[in-house]
């Protein structure tokens, strides 16, 4: 997983003021932002939230489960 500073979050599409204030609808939890995916991982959930043109989608029926050790 990679962590991408405030401007290269900027260039990719994603405000990160925006990533500041996300949690995860299911455990209204922290997302850790991997920018090398494209998506919002909630560790606590175990859930991957993608990212479309710079937009989270922030719905668990979206989410991708992420395997054991991810």
């Amino acid at each position: 997983m990679t962590t991408e500073s405030p401007s290269a979050s900027r260039r990719s599409g994603v405000d990160p003021k925006l990533l500041e204030i996300l949690v995860c609808p299911a455990t209204h939890g922290p997302l850790e932002y991997d920018a090398e995916a494209g998506e919002l991982i909630s560790r606590k959930a175990g859930l991957a939230y993608p990212i479309r043109d710079g937009i989270p989608i922030m719905l668990v029926s979206e989410a991708r489960h992420l395997k054991d050790g991810a």
